[in-house]
């Protein structure tokens, strides 16, 4: 299933997407993890977004869609991007690595994590590709 980024209909499909990947699934049996994004407004967006993806032993436990940030005070991974920047990593325009060394995508978070985990890091950003038909 592909859906317009950002929209529920597309986090739902990366849940899915991320629970029924065996690539997915088998390169991040070791992650382990929850993510609150906050994408900045920029093009056709207007106001800031957020979305919150736990991720664990190469499965997506939960999404949620606009949560109040509040409601997940200590993610593991605080992640900010414009609206720009993140579709540019959504449409392979920008790689995501070069995006968090670069700070066009912040990580709040242990990067020493993250840097260990550049194989499922990747491959995250792989099945959100996939499930990205076209941006706002």
């Amino acid at each position: 299933m592909a859906a317009i980024f950002p929209s529920e209909e597309w986090l739902q499909g990366l849940e899915k997407k991320l629970n029924s990947d065996d690539r997915y699934h088998q390169i991040a049996k070791n992650w382990e993890g929850d993510l609150l994004f906050f994408v900045e407004p920029g093009g056709n967006l207007q106001e800031r977004l957020t979305f919150y993806i736990d991720l664990w032993h190469g499965s997506c436990r939960k999404i949620e869609y606009e949560p109040a940030p509040e409601s997940y005070p200590n993610p593991a991974f605080t992640l900010t991007a414009s609206y720009k920047d993140i579709t540019a990593i959504l449409t392979g325009t920008l790689n995501p690595m070069t995006a968090m060394m670069t700070s066009r995508l912040k990580v709040k978070g242990s990067m020493g994590y993250m840097m260990r985990n550049v194989p499922t890091v990747l491959d995250f950003v792989r099945v959100a590709r996939e499930v990205t038909t076209e941006t706002l």
